[in-house]
């Protein structure tokens, strides 16, 4: 192994290799780049990624309306209210999640450059579908999982995603929570010379425009329309990015695209004894909220995932609501989905008892369920680490401390996030850049405001610093 104290000397390198991008010919001068050339460098088209997908098995999945959590819904909503609730069940693809979309043009990718093998850093989903598709091409796999705490206990859910993996023939390397996820990262892309299948690549992203392309093309195609309102479950941004992108492509950009996640406020995601008190491994705040307003914090020098490029609204949600609305999905409608995938489910009960009876809201995902992904080992597992289970008010959870499960579907709660706060959150990083009219432009784009809004905005943020430093 390379010296571990020069490793992160060479990531630009590393990344450039292990890639296959030159993300320096996008830069612009300041602090912008040219997001749209990045997406399109790669030649390939939706028409493109849907071949690539057609012949690994993914995609086209099923659609449909969820009649009995629709009815359920329009009890609490007012008369004319409580709109259809739709889901796009993309357990259905080859390794059970969303992610075979992304894994499948990375592994195209990685074969048509030539690696011998890939390599992900992920302990959720996403390695179960590069190891599945990297066996159906010959290639080797390594997932670099974030497994333990200090005192090697793994929740049920990650274990499970690692057993996924083996089974498909990957080699797992699982590690402990902290910083070293990422400096094996580097340095296994460096020593075996494979493929970095990032999530956060160009590649990634655009797997996922087919899944926003299925949704607009389905929905007219069944009701003559296109949806009113989809929801993505939200973690670091790519499948909000990528489905938006893909709704927009096929002509539904009237489609109002919201985030979800499930709210870890107090938790920190690298912290050893935060790590197994929360039951999420992903879809959370702990990602959702950094990866929003500093979305270049990813393992690319530029991320292509870019939610605030897209999102129209941003809801919270407490762990027990989710795991309510898994149930209620479960006993209503026989499905047994991932308790991840129903973050935006449950966000959905919710909005569409605002929205009118003829409109449509869609929960854009769903994924696999099995052994410790199902809730039950979550909530043991909860359980034994001295998470108190309580019925009650939602509002009185405590992540970390407990989890407190609605007593009927009209207490579950949401709580819609300040898209403000975060675009103020964003702008904080060039609180001492001097902007030219190029980086504004950048901005504009970056945060999907005008001109007016972002002025408003860099003000208000140079008015809090200056007011905390006199505070000091």
């Amino acid at each position: 192994m390379n010296n571990k104290d020069n490793i992160f000397d060479r990531i630009n390198d590393i990344m450039k290799k292990s890639v296959g991008i030159d993300y320096s010919k996008f830069e612009k001068p300041g602090i912008g780049f040219d997001y749209e050339a990045m997406m399109t460098d790669s030649g390939f088209n939706l028409k493109d990624i849907e071949k690539i997908q057609d012949e690994a098995m993914v995609g086209r999945t099923p659609f449909f309306e969820l009649h009995n959590l629709t009815e359920y819904a329009r009890k609490y909503a007012k008369k004319g209210y409580g709109a259809r609730i739709l889901l796009k069940d993309e357990a259905a693809n080859l390794s059970g999640s969303f992610k075979a979309r992304r894994a499948a043009i990375s592994i195209q990718m990685a074969k048509k450059l030539g690696y011998k093998g890939v390599v992900a850093a992920t302990s959720g989903n996403y390695g179960a579908a590069i190891a599945a598709l990297a066996a159906r091409e010959g290639l080797k796999c390594i997932i670099v999982q974030e497994c333990f705490d200090s005192n090697n206990l793994a929740q049920p859910e990650i274990l499970e995603k690692a057993r996924a993996c083996e089974s498909f023939g990957a080699e797992v390397i699982q590690l402990s929570v902290g910083p070293e996820l990422f400096s094996t990262f580097l340095k296994v892309l460096e020593e075996t010379g494979y493929f970095n299948a990032s999530l956060y690549s160009p590649y990634g992203i655009m797997g996922i425009e087919t899944l926003g392309k299925e949704i607009a093309e389905q929905s007219m195609e069944k009701y003559g329309k296109y949806p009113e309102v989809v929801i993505c479950t939200n973690a670091g941004g790519g499948n909000l990015t990528g489905t938006a992108r893909g709704l927009k492509k096929s002509g539904a950009d009237k489609t109002k695209v919201y985030g979800a996640s499930v709210n870890l406020k107090g938790l920190h995601m690298a912290s050893d004894t935060d790590f197994n008190r929360k039951s999420f491994t992903t879809g959370h705040t702990g990602f959702g909220m950094p990866f929003a307003s500093n979305p270049d914090r990813s393992d690319v020098p530029r991320s292509a995932a870019r939610p605030l490029r897209y999102m129209d609204k941003y809801f919270i949600t407490n762990q027990g609501s989710v795991f309510f609305i898994t149930e209620a999905l479960a006993v209503l409608e026989g499905m047994e989905r991932g308790p991840a995938g129903n973050t935006s489910l449950a966000v959905a009960f919710k909005v569409a008892q605002e929205m009118k009876r003829d409109e449509i809201i869609v929960v854009q995902e769903t994924e696999y369920t099995g052994a410790g992904k199902h809730h039950q080992p979550q909530l043991s597992f909860a359980k034994k680490n001295g998470i108190d289970l309580i019925f009650g008010n939602p509002e009185d959870e405590v992540p970390g401390r407990n989890i407190v499960f609605p007593k009927s579907a009209k207490d579950l709660i949401i709580e819609e996030v300040s898209l403000e706060r975060l675009q103020k959150s964003y702008l904080k990083r060039f609180k001492a850049t001097t902007l030219t009219n190029q980086d504004l432009v950048y901005l504009q784009e970056e945060l999907s405001i005008n001109n007016e809004q972002l002025n408003r905005l860099l003000e208000e943020v140079k008015n809090t610093e200056e007011s905390n430093e006199r505070k000091k």
